[in-house]
C-alpha cells in the first residue's frame, strides 16, 4: 500500500469532515472534500470558507470541494465525516462506491434503528475489516482546523493500515496514536457524547466542580462497563478515545452535546434546543442507542438512563441527580 500518491476523499463537509481535509492537504496529499448539498460546495468553491460549519476559517485552494460523486469514486482512500443516522442511506443513496477502497471513518455515534456501530454499517456495503479503520479521539474541529496541537489514535485489525494512517495524517500539529481496538475506539467516541450531555446539564445548574469530576469519573465506569461487555478491551477507555475524548467533550465551549445539556439544565426543552441547532449532537441520538445497549447486554448505565429521562421524558435534572446520588452504595470498582 503506497501511501505517497494517494487521492483521498472526505465525505462530509462539516466542521470535522472539512478539518479533516486541511490536515490532509497540509500535508500535500490530493484532497476532494465532497458534500451532498451543491449549494454549500458552490458557496465553499467561491469564497473558500466553510460559513456554515467553520467560520473564519480558511479552505486550502488546493482542497477539491464537490457534490460529483464520480469524483469521490475515483479515490483511493475514503474518509467518512457523515453524520452517524446519515451514513447508510448517503451511501446507498448517492451510490458511492466503496469496493476495494481503504475506509477511515470519523464519525462518532451508534445507528438507532439498528444499534450498529460504524463499522457494522460499512460492513453492510462489503467494506472488510482489514481496510476499515475508525480515527478518534478529543479533537474539535474549530481547533484542528487552527493547527492546535492534538492527539488522536486510529484503530484496525490491520496494523499496516494504521501505520500508514499515521504517515499520512500526522505532523506537527496533529499526533496519530495506533490501536487495534476497533470496537473499544467506537464505543468510547459514541458513548462519551451522553455524558458529555449530563456535563452540560451540570454546568446549566451551576453545580460545581466537585459533580462534574463525580460525573466524569464515574460516567467512564459506565462506558468501561458496557464497552467490555461488547467486546472491548479495558485499557482502550483509559486512552485517548476513551478518556481523553469524554474529557474534552465534557468540558469544551466548543462541544454541541455540552451545549445541549446547558440549555437543558437552564430550562430549555429538546425540541426547542433542535429548532435553532444547526449542527447534530450526536449525544442525542446515542443516549437512546446506549440505554438500548444496556438491556441487550444487561450491564446497569444509571447515568445513561437519568439522561434518558431528562431528554425524553420530562423529568426535571434535579430530581435525576438526587436518584443517582441516593442510590444504593457500592464499592467503587464494582464491574
Amino acid at each position: 500500500m503506497n501511501t505517497n500518491n494517494l487521492k483521498i476523499c472526505v465525505l462530509g463537509a462539516g466542521g470535522w469532515g472539512t478539518s479533516l481535509a486541511l490536515v490532509l492537504s497540509n500535508n500535500n496529499y490530493d484532497t476532494v472534500l465532497w458534500t451532498h448539498d451543491q449549494e454549500l460546495a458552490n458557496s465553499i468553491n467561491e469564497n473558500r470558507i466553510n460559513s456554515d460549519y467553520l467560520l473564519n476559517v480558511k479552505i486550502d485552494e488546493k482542497i477539491t470541494i464537490t457534490s460529483d460523486v464520480n469524483i469521490v469514486n475515483s479515490c483511493d482512500w475514503i474518509v467518512n465525516a457523515i453524520p452517524t443516522q446519515y451514513i447508510f442511506d448517503t451511501l446507498q443513496n448517492h451510490k458511492i462506491e466503496l469496493n476495494d477502497k481503504y475506509i477511515i471513518n470519523g464519525s462518532k455515534g451508534i445507528e438507532i434503528s439498528t444499534l450498529s456501530r460504524i463499522s457494522q454499517i460499512f460492513e453492510k456495503f462489503d467494506v472488510k475489516k482489514d481496510k476499515f479503520a475508525v480515527l478518534t479521539g478529543p479533537s474539535h474541529a474549530e481547533e484542528v482546523s487552527r493547527k492546535t496541537p492534538t492527539t488522536i489514535v486510529a484503530a484496525s485489525e490491520n496494523h499496516t493500515f494504521t501505520h500508514k494512517i499515521q504517515k499520512v495524517f500526522s505532523n506537527d500539529y496533529f499526533r496519530v496514536y495506533s490501536s487495534n481496538d476497533v470496537i473499544g475506539c467506537e464505543l468510547g467516541g459514541a458513548l462519551k457524547n451522553v455524558i458529555a450531555v449530563a456535563a452540560g446539564i451540570i454546568d446549566g445548574l451551576d453545580l460545581g466542580d466537585n459533580t462534574k469530576a463525580a460525573l466524569i469519573t464515574r460516567g467512564l465506569a459506565e462506558i468501561s462497563r458496557l464497552g467490555l461487555a461488547m467486546g472491548a478491551i479495558q485499557m482502550t477507555f483509559s486512552g485517548l478515545s476513551g478518556l481523553g475524548d469524554l474529557f474534552v467533550t465534557c468540558n469544551s465551549k466548543h462541544s454541541r452535546n455540552r451545549k445541549v445539556g446547558e440549555l437543558i439544565g437552564k430550562g430549555q426543552s429538546l425540541e426547542e434546543i433542535n429548532s435553532t441547532m444547526k449542527m447534530v449532537a450526536e449525544g442525542v441520538f446515542t443516549t437512546k442507542a446506549a440505554v438500548m445497549l444496556g438491556e441487550k447486554y444487561n450491564v446497569e448505565i444509571p447515568i445513561t438512563q437519568k439522561v434518558y429521562k431528562i431528554l425524553f421524558e420530562n423529568v426535571k435534572p434535579r430530581d435525576a441527580i438526587k436518584t443517582l446520588m441516593t442510590r444504593q452504595s457500592k464499592s467503587e470498582w464494582w464491574w
